[in-house]
């Protein structure tokens, strides 16, 4: 069985066609299925029931195809660590990230690109921990700055730094002249909140359940910076990560923290525990780890020591 074999064979269930995964192939349709036919031939059953119409699989080939898409993606990941050894100080990084760590990032960029001036790098933004967690074993990003913890056994997660997470509002609203404000405060202000999966808002729904206030939750968005704008238009408030503004002022926003403890989020760091990471990226890790708030303890697991 060649490697080849397993490519053609998963080509043509994904194209339901001879026809087009051999144009995608770039292959003659016969020399395809001849190839397809002597794979068939050495696994001693048939993968593919054919028809005029389209091919499909059977069951028995039901199980090559989905062990060859494992093969397939081995390989692939193979590849891209051959690349990788060979690229120390000039080759490329992707860095998944969180909006708010913009303000957090640069600095640490900057010296690295110093030391490794032609180093390429990407910044891929990834929210959710389904996305983190996929992001970093498909090899989509080399590590993942984010505010998800993860606990698996294969992703290596380190706590960097704690944000206090503020209230913004409109600068006419009622509470933009108030030198302090409570939770309670907030109890029937309409809410503008990010979407259901995001961990700023489970962070959110646990400080004002811990201090026994409802939020009255009229808009849900994706993004911080859709939340600013609703803002801007004095829709609603809303809280976001205080860092999100950091080096810069907003006339036409009111930004304030509140008195309670519990508003806050954890940025992490995240890479894959058995990855190998060429050395430019090694440094650049560690770099992040070097900037991690020293002025906090750190139990095991990540969460913070009061």
């Amino acid at each position: 069985m060649e490697f080849k074999q397993l490519q053609y064979f998963v080509m043509v269930v994904q194209q339901s066609s001879f026809s087009e995964a051999a144009k995608k192939l770039h292959l003659s349709q016969p020399s395809l299925s001849k190839a397809i036919k002597n794979l068939e031939s050495e696994v001693g059953f048939q993968l593919l029931e054919r028809t005029t119409k389209r091919v499909q699989l059977t069951e028995s080939g039901r199980v090559i195809y989905e062990r060859a898409l494992q093969i397939l993606h081995e390989a692939d990941i193979l590849q891209q660590e051959i690349k990788e050894v060979k690229w120390t100080g000039s080759g490329s990084v992707q860095i998944g990230m969180i909006e708010s760590v913009k303000n957090w990032l640069p600095s640490i960029l900057l010296a690295h690109r110093q030391e490794f001036p032609s180093m390429h790098v990407k910044l891929i933004e990834v929210l959710g921990r389904g996305d983190v967690e996929r992001a970093l074993r498909q090899y989509a990003v080399h590590v993942c700055l984010t505010n998800q913890f993860i606990e698996a056994s294969d992703i290596v997660t380190i706590p960097l730094y704690q944000e206090q997470l503020a209230v913004i509002m409109h600068p006419e609203h009622r509470l933009a002249s108030k030198d302090s404000i409570t939770l309670a405060d907030l109890e029937e202000e309409t809410f503008i909140v990010t979407s259901v999966g995001l961990q700023t808002r489970q962070d959110i729904f646990a400080a004002f359940a811990e201090e026994g206030v409802r939020m009255n939750i009229c808009y849900e968005v994706e993004r911080f910076e859709t939340i600013v704008e609703l803002v801007r238009e004095n829709i609603g408030i809303s809280i976001i990560p205080q860092k999100y503004f950091a080096h810069r002022s907003d006339p036409t926003l009111v930004i304030k923290t509140t008195n309670s403890k519990t508003l806050t989020r954890t940025v992490y760091l995240t890479y894959l525990e058995k990855r190998y990471m060429p050395p430019a990226i090694e440094v650049l890790i560690g770099s992040m780890q070097m900037q991690r708030d020293s002025s906090m303890n750190w139990k095991e697991g990540g969460e913070l020591d009061e």
